[in-house]
């Protein structure tokens, strides 16, 4: 199944599409100027970018976490870096009353790993009509996402968009079981690769998390190597200074490293499964 977000075509079978950025929005010239940089990067590269973005980090560890400027402020910004860089967005969404407001601005609401059973939230996003990315949860298998699925398509929106970022293993880890990729595939949906949120550690800094960015690149090939619709990133211009997700996220060389790469193999392996 293809799924149209403006000018890109996200499907298993198309070119992968590359759905990055902060993993919070820090203000607005920080996240302008930073937006501005990995959209030139994924340029470079050549490949079809959507900008993300969170308004609201509403699961962060510590209630002394920074969790961004809000839903008014937040999809202000949002507007601004769509129109000025000219690209799709995507925004996540906590609430049922979010899904609409957040319609008018983003190209997809997507739904938190922790809140992909929530039925209510669900279907708000569904009936917003605007495509909707869920990320599994690290307590489901792959084999749950069919009821997730039917939830939105009750609603007669068929725009959906299935997300990976590993498996709790143990209280502070995640694992990434490949194998995820391939039968959340069956369904006919888009699937995409949350690479940086894979890289978790939960919990690992007693009031944060933690990660281990070192294995990013041999996480983003292998999923490359199953031929899935896109990848789902977090980049920051200075990722130590990051208000969120510092251990997690990529820098612009690394992203452009990791961009080059995943296209390569993508292409190859695409090539193979037309035979």
């Amino acid at each position: 199944m293809n799924i149209s977000i403006g000018p890109i075509k996200i499907s298993n079978e198309g070119p992968l599409v590359y759905i990055g950025g902060p993993c919070v929005i820090e203000g607005e010239k920080a996240y302008i100027e930073a937006a501005k940089k990995i959209k030139a990067t994924a340029d470079k590269a050549g490949v079809k970018f959507i900008l993300k973005a969170s308004f609201d980090k509403a699961n962060r560890t510590s209630i002394d976490a920074y969790r961004g400027p809000g839903i008014d402020e937040g999809l202000r910004i949002l507007a601004k870096a769509k129109a000025l860089l000219k690209v799709p967005v995507l925004t996540d969404i906590h609430e049922p009353w979010q899904a609409e407001k957040a319609a008018k601005v983003a190209d997809i609401l997507q739904i938190p790993a922790f809140l992909c059973r929530q039925t209510d939230l669900l279907l708000a996003a569904g009936n917003t009509g605007k495509a909707v990315n869920v990320k599994k949860g690290q307590f489901l298998p792959p084999s749950s996402i069919g009821n997730i699925i039917k939830k939105i398509e009750s609603t007669g929106n068929k725009k959906i968009m299935l997300t990976e970022r590993g498996a709790s293993f143990g209280y502070g880890d995640l694992i990434v079981d490949m194998r995820s990729l391939e039968i959340m595939k069956r369904s006919g949906y888009p699937v995409i690769f949350d690479l940086t949120h894979s890289l978790q550690k939960p919990g690992a800094l007693a009031c944060g998390t933690g990660g281990d960015k070192s294995v990013a690149f041999a996480l983003a090939r292998s999923a490359a190597a199953v031929g899935i619709a896109g990848i789902f990133f977090e980049a920051h211009p200075n990722p130590p200074k990051a208000l969120s997700d510092s251990a997690n996220s990529l820098d612009m060389k690394e992203t452009l490293i990791m961009i080059n790469e995943t296209k390569i193999i993508d292409k190859a392996v695409k090539k193979c499964l037309k035979k």
